[in-house]
């Protein structure tokens, strides 16, 4: 894997591949049907220098090993139906991000951080949802912040009753910010903690010990230290009961990503990403499986991570990592796809066939994070329908995805005009984080397109007969396409990125409210606007000056 090329908006590009031989701060151990993660953090193991992740907190760096070590869980561990997330250390949960990283970071890593761990975390109930892959956090000390969001995250939280260990969400007093990476709407949505109890929990430091955390729902059983190790098993046994994970024998080894740099961007085996920095723009460009797709689970099974719809998500999720952390100023994606359309019809059929086999249900899975990752990212998405497209079943969801849909429209030529194919996959099996499919989420949840987009289904649509049907924005004949596609680009990188933000994330997401929408909303507006504050991050600013001993200076005026 070469160098990672110098982007003008990053001060040291970041990749999100690691490997258990070289985890810092994490632990995996595996018996059975259970794995269990330590959490350890190395104090001098940051992912930048500056700070010292002291008492268990995290950074970038903590949270990329997390992602890792999940994805080594669902595909290597098949038995595995049980996770205990846990400390090694001793009275010591987890207490959060790190502030003073935190204190020093630019607004955007701030945010792209809580992103990224609240995908990880959503990623965890994702599992729990679909695949029966259960979650116990076994908290043997005291856990504040991001580390009580991630204990939040569990199908269960077991908790030391020790009578000094506390759990607490203090961002609030401490730090002029919100526990906005999941904290609150987990606490209302998912726990039904009573909203006055959350009020009081979320607006002192102390933070309540475990007889009051179990009354009040913020856990759901106690432990003495005496008693904790047999009750962290017994819990986890019965997790394991009722997980209906189905996997057994070896799993599949997960290789790292082939990413190849060049000078203007990534190439991967299905995917590349070209980067036109002047024009502030990355295209995407993901291609189809080449040759006869493998259509029995032996067939599928022998391909393993090869296998081009798990080899395909891979690398479209470290891409869409690395532009987002890196490459700042590439405000549009353009969204594009090549090759054979039944070739992914072929393979979306062999996903449906086998939907129940351990390992297609994980590869399922995470297609399925990585669109949802798509979807939250806070980028312009416009997906390109040009001549030798293969917009088909798994591969259309990218331009449904997308905020709109340029299809060129050939109509004296039928032969080289693109397609786009939809499969029964585009119909339920890719949920958005609101429930809903991309396609019920492009009409609004109204009954009548959807159901005439179903008539169509296997059927190649030129871009009339999508555009009729609602299924595309603007379908330009070859006349004004290369001039209608570069206004629409050039127009909208004019556009200010913090109202185009905005304006994405409110409508992209249609219909019902969800925890996951809720969340992703407040990072987009609540916790985008406070940590630009200067109640925050001003030169008086609470997360400024924690820990110099000076008290944060607020201006009162209620905004």
């Amino acid at each position: 894997m070469s160098a990672l090329p110098q982007p003008p908006d990053a001060e040291t590009p970041i990749t999100f591949d690691t490997h258990p031989d070289r985890y810092r701060h994490w632990r995996l151990a595996v018996e059975g049907a259970v794995a269990t993660l330590s959490l350890d953090v190395r104090e001098d193991g940051g992912l930048r220098p500056g700070y010292k992740l002291k008492l268990n907190s995290y950074d970038l760096g903590v949270d990329i090993e997390l992602h890792d070590a999940l994805n080594r869980i669902r595909f290597e561990h098949p038995a595995v139906r049980c996770v205990v997330i846990t400390s090694a250390k001793d009275r010591m949960f987890c207490s959060g991000a790190n502030i003073y990283m935190l204190g020093t970071s630019s607004h955007a890593w701030k945010v792209n951080f809580c992103k990224f761990t609240n995908e990880t975390r959503n990623g965890m109930e994702d599992s729990s949802r679909h695949t029966g892959l259960r979650f116990l956090a076994a908290v043997n000390g005291t856990v504040a912040g991001g580390g009580y969001e991630l204990a939040l995250a569990c199908d269960e939280i077991l908790m030391i009753d020790d009578r000094s260990s506390t759990v607490s969400l203090p961002e609030v007093p401490l730090l002029g910010v919100l526990p906005g990476t999941g904290g609150l709407t987990r606490l209302t949505d998912k726990r039904h903690v009573r909203r006055d109890q959350a009020d009081f929990f979320c607006s002192t430091t102390e933070g309540v010990r475990a007889d009051r955390a179990k009354q009040w729902k913020l856990v759901d059983h106690t432990a003495k230290p005496q008693q904790f190790a047999d009750a962290a098993r017994t819990r986890a046994a019965d997790l394991v009961a009722s997980s209906t994970r189905s996997g057994s024998g070896a799993g599949v080894p997960l290789p790292p990503v082939d990413r190849r740099v060049t000078a203007d961007g990534y190439r991967y085996r299905h995917v590349e990403v070209a980067l036109d920095r002047a024009a502030r723009t990355a295209t995407l460009t993901v291609s189809a499986p080449e040759g006869q797709q493998p259509d029995s689970l032996d067939a599928i099974r022998t391909a393993g991570a090869t296998w081009w719809p798990l080899a395909m998500a891979r690398e479209l999720d470290d891409a869409i990592l690395m532009l987002r952390t890196n490459h700042l100023d590439s405000g549009l994606w353009v969204l594009k796809t090549r090759g054979n359309a039944a070739a992914v019809l072929a393979t979306d059929a062999a996903l449906t066939q086998h939907a129940d086999d351990w390992f297609v249900a994980e590869t399922i899975g995470l297609i399925r994070r990585t669109l949802a990752r798509l979807d939250v990212t806070s980028r312009t998405l416009y997906a390109v329908v040009d001549e030798g497209s293969c917009f088909a079943g798994t591969l259309l969801e990218l331009a449904l995805a997308a905020d709109r849909i340029y299809m060129l429209s050939l109509p004296d030529d039928a032969t080289a005009a693109p397609r786009l194919t939809l499969s029964p996959l585009n119909f339920g099996r890719w949920p958005m984080v609101n429930g809903v499919s991309r396609i019920e989420n492009r009409f609004c949840g109204a009954a009548a397109p959807v159901a005439a987009a179903r008539a169509h289904i296997g059927e190649p649509l030129l871009a009339a007969d999508a555009d009729a049907l609602g299924l595309v924005t603007f379908a330009p004949d070859d006349i004004d396409w290369s001039d209608e596609v570069r206004l629409a680009i050039e127009e909208r990188a004019s556009l200010s990125p913090d109202a185009l933000t905005g304006l994405e994330a409110s409508l992209r997401f249609t219909g019902p409210e969800t925890m996951e929408t809720r969340i992703f909303g407040r990072l987009s507006a609540w916790q985008n606007w406070i940590f630009n504050r200067p109640n925050a991050v001003g030169e008086h600013g609470a997360l400024k000056v924690f820990g110099t001993g000076s008290k944060a200076r607020f201006n009162w005026e209620r905004v």
